[in-house]
């Protein structure tokens, strides 16, 4: 479940992207069912990226007519929460998850499946939509979640202030020397590893994710030590703005965040470094409510960010990496210079993508979370 559960390199999706460009100069057939139902489709996604509701949105409404209603959360915990509400009470088509969440969200009967056919599969880059990412992406061996961007949660660094090991570590998180912004469940996943990586956990961390037991073990081991560790954390985040104003307001000068956060500071003094034992990198895309009542339109959306310049626009307004062929060419070409500053080939080769995490282990993490902000 780490590097060899997604095979797929970023330097190969851009190389790749020119020559597929070609495939996608016809325009798209918008389906006459969409069209002629209501018009919109009910959308629950990511709070802190304006770009989606000032550039995205009417880009997708002036090539289909079909208007976006979006609401924004700070997390997937409150998407989770809101998509069960709305399994009763409906108001939701589509939902933005990462593909590690999607075995949880699927046991617990929220998610309908995608009519292949009324999508247009082959504009996806290679490994993001197949491969193990496919396999992923179909429990039951149905179609329930489709890829809208990828990126890393890696190390953002005060380039003056923070103190960091040679090379940078996820260790460097934690030491006295620095003041940190952090996620919880992350953090505690960023001990785990850091401990794993210098030989003090009794086996290895990843097994946490397949067997509870191991679980329990090692998360206690990790919840322990980082909460002896816990005197540098100047704030807690969960959602984009909370990342960006644990620096810019409350002076951390190192923190485990998002790439988009990284992006965002790049000409404020911060850098994102990529640590010896690997960025965290995520795998984001859409799923379809199992009551959604504007399904046509909802593949119509999804099929548009597979498309160049849907795909862009997507990845642009998160500073990430798009999933569609030919979306590089369209691309602020900041972001390539960016991701290329930070990620080399080791860097790249080193990426830990997040595991499957079941609903037992999610309401699991969510006690160790919650007891390491509580402590």
């Amino acid at each position: 479940m780490k590097n060899s559960t997604s095979a797929f390199n970023r330097r190969r999706f851009l190389q790749g992207s020119a020559a597929g460009a070609g495939i996608l100069a016809a325009p798209a057939i918008i389906s006459s069912k969409a069209l002629a139902s209501s018009g919109e489709v009910n959308f629950v996604g990511w709070a802190g990226y304006p770009a989606l509701v000032e550039k995205v949105f009417p880009a997708f409404e002036a090539a289909t007519g079909i208007k976006v209603n979006f609401k924004e959360l700070p997390d997937q915990d409150t998407m989770f929460g809101e998509a069960k509400v709305a399994l009763e009470a409906g108001g939701i088509d589509l939902i933005e998850p990462t593909i590690d969440r999607v075995g949880a969200w699927d046991s617990n009967g929220l998610l309908g499946a995608f009519d292949e056919s009324k999508l247009a599969m082959d504009n996806y880059l290679p490994g993001l939509a197949d491969g193990a990412a496919g396999e992923r992406s179909r429990p039951g061996g149905m179609l329930k979640y489709v890829p809208s961007n990828w990126g890393t949660e890696s190390l953002v660094v005060n380039t003056a202030d923070a103190k960091l090991s040679t090379p940078p570590s996820l260790g460097d998180l934690f030491s006295p020397d620095n003041q940190s912004t952090l996620r919880p469940h992350s953090a505690l996943a960023a001990m785990g590893r850091w401990l794993d990586a210098t030989g003090q956990l009794p086996r290895p961390w990843m097994d946490g994710y397949s067997d509870m037991g191991a679980m329990v073990e090692l998360w206690d081991i990790a919840l322990a030590k980082a909460v002896e560790m816990k005197g540098n954390v100047v704030q807690w985040w969960s959602g984009e703005n909370e990342a960006n104003a644990g620096f810019t307001a409350n002076g951390a000068t190192v923190g485990l965040c998002w790439d988009s956060t990284g992006f965002n500071l790049r000409n404020d003094g911060y850098a994102y470094l990529a640590p010896v034992e690997g960025a965290f990198a995520w795998h984001q895309g859409f799923v379809l409510m199992k009551n959604a009542a504007n399904t046509e339109q909802a593949h119509e959306f999804v099929k548009f960010v597979s498309t160049p310049e849907g795909a862009s626009g997507w990845a642009s307004a998160f500073s990430s990496n798009p999933v569609g062929k030919g979306a590089s060419d369209l691309m602020n070409p900041d972001v390539a210079t960016y991701y290329n500053g930070t990620f080399n080939d080791e860097a790249l080769s080193k990426l830990w993508w997040w595991p499957d995490q079941s609903a037992e282990f999610l309401a699991k993490r969510a006690e160790y979370s919650d007891k390491y902000k509580a402590a």
